[in-house]
C-alpha cells in the first residue's frame, strides 16, 4: 500500500528542519551579542552594516512588545479565571520580546565583509555568500525599491537572472559576475545567476574598499 502522506511529509520535513535551525541561530546571535563579543575578521577584512533601513521599524517592535507584556499581564489576571493562563501569556510575550531582540543581534553581528580575496554577502544569519574578487566584473552602486518584502527575490532580465538580497525591500549595490554562479539560498540557490543585488548601509564605503575591481555610482529608485 502507497503512503498518500508521502509527499506532504517531504516537504514538511525541511521546512521545519529549517525552522529550527533558524530559531537556534537568533537564540545564538543574542547569547554572542549581549556578551559584545568582538567581529571574528581576518586582517584586511572590513565590516559594512545594513540593518539602517529598518532598524527604526525594529526598535517600534520592540519597543512595543516590551510594553505589551505588562498589559496583557493585567488583563489576562482580571479577565481569564483559568491561573496557569496568566504565564502562559507572560511567558509568550518575554519570548517574543526577546526574538525580536534576537533578530536586531543577528543583524548587527552578521554584517558584510569586504576582504582581500572577495566580498562576503550575509543576512542575519541565514544568508551568507561568498564572490571571489575574480568572479567579479564590476560593482555599481544603485538604490532600487523591489516590489516584495521577501529577503531573496529572484528575476530573469532577458537571458539574465537576478538575485537580490534586500533589506526592507532595498538594494543599494549591484554586483555584476564575470560568468554565471551558484549561490546557497533559500530562494533560486539552484540555477547559475548573472548578477547579485544586496544591501549596505555605506554603498559608497563597500565599493572604495572593492580591490581592484571596477566601480561605478548610478543613483536610482
Amino acid at each position: 500500500m502507497s503512503d498518500t502522506n508521502a509527499p506532504t511529509r517531504a516537504r514538511v520535513g525541511p521546512l521545519l528542519r529549517r525552522a529550527a535551525q533558524a530559531e537556534a541561530a537568533t537564540w545564538r546571535s543574542l547569547y554572542v551579542w549581549a556578551r559584545r563579543r568582538p567581529l571574528p575578521l581576518a586582517p584586511g577584512d572590513e565590516p559594512f552594516g545594513y540593518l539602517g533601513v529598518v532598524k527604526p521599524i525594529l526598535g517600534i517592535f520592540i519597543g512595543l512588545s516590551a510594553v505589551e507584556i505588562p498589559i496583557f499581564d493585567v488583563v489576562v489576571t482580571h479577565v481569564v479565571p483559568w491561573r496557569p493562563a496568566r504565564w502562559i501569556v507572560l511567558g509568550l510575550g518575554i519570548w517574543g520580546l526577546l526574538w525580536m531582540i534576537g533578530l536586531y543581534a543577528s543583524m548587527t553581528i552578521h554584517p558584510h565583509v569586504v576582504g582581500d580575496k572577495g566580498l562576503r554577502v550575509r543576512l542575519s544569519s541565514g544568508i551568507d555568500v561568498f564572490v571571489p574578487w575574480a568572479d567579479v566584473e564590476a560593482l555599481r552602486k544603485r538604490y532600487r525599491s523591489l516590489p516584495s518584502s521577501r529577503s531573496v527575490q529572484v528575476e530573469q532580465e532577458g537571458d539574465r537572472r537576478v538575485v537580490s538580497i534586500s533589506v526592507g525591500s532595498q538594494t543599494s549595490i549591484d554586483v555584476l559576475l564575470r560568468r554565471p554562479m551558484t549561490f546557497d539560498l533559500p530562494r533560486g540557490g539552484s540555477v547559475p545567476t548573472n548578477e547579485l543585488r544586496l544591501y549596505a548601509d555605506d554603498p559608497d564605503g563597500l565599493l572604495r574598499s572593492a580591490r581592484g575591481t571596477p566601480t561605478g555610482s548610478t543613483v536610482s529608485r
